[in-house]
């Protein structure tokens, strides 16, 4: 079933009451994330949490967050530390190595990052978990709702369904990178998409 899940984030919006409900937003990237805070940052009290134990080599992981903490405190944006956990990508993983780009080993990547987020979400007290994953051209928005949706209903918070790439998020967050001069890598994180993937952020 095809579902609109950047209509199912207005509805969700649109329902909102009183003051500004609480979510944390993972993201795998500044360049990413700078649409999707956009988009969110009027109607929700946005924190954002870089966890991406995928991402090799560790240089590439510390360069691409940096850039994210550049931007957030260039919008005054709250951060949340997390741990980098490039073990458990591997140990996860290491039976999926031959699967393509887009694959399962790409869907317990997605599963990986949200639990952690939810599940800090849940600790620390927000109304919802959000990701910006979405708004890759390259990622298939259902399936990481899906995961998404049924890692909320197991913590008990919250997932905020978005498709961050609808409505031209992909070229806004192109614009943004550009307009703050941010680093865009040209893989996705792991080492599987840096030796074996076609994928290109430009």
């Amino acid at each position: 079933m095809n579902i609109n899940y950047d209509k199912l984030m207005m509805e969700e919006i649109a329902n909102l009451k009183g003051s500004k409900k609480k979510v944390l937003l993972h993201s795998c990237c500044g360049p990413c994330s700078s649409a999707c805070i956009e988009r969110l940052k009027d109607y929700f009290d946005v924190t954002v949490i870089y966890y991406n134990p995928n991402i090799e080599p560790l240089e590439e992981y510390e360069h691409r967050k940096r850039e994210q903490i550049r931007l957030l405190s260039e919008w005054n944006i709250e951060y949340l530390e997390s741990d980098y956990d490039n073990e458990v990508f591997k140990e996860r993983t290491e039976a999926l190595a031959l699967e393509p780009e887009g694959g399962k080993r790409c869907s317990v990547c997605f599963g990986i990052r949200l639990k952690y987020t939810a599940l800090m979400a849940y600790k620390k007290g927000f109304d919802y978990f959000a990701t910006t994953l979405t708004v890759s051209p390259h990622k298939n928005s259902q399936v990481i709702n899906e995961i998404g949706q049924n890692i909320g209903e197991s913590v008990g918070v919250k997932y905020l369904f978005a498709d961050f790439k609808k409505r031209e998020g992909y070229k806004r967050s192109i614009e943004l990178a550009k307009e703050y001069d941010l680093y865009r890598q040209d893989y996705c994180g792991c080492l599987y998409s840096k030796d074996g993937s076609k994928y290109d952020e430009e």
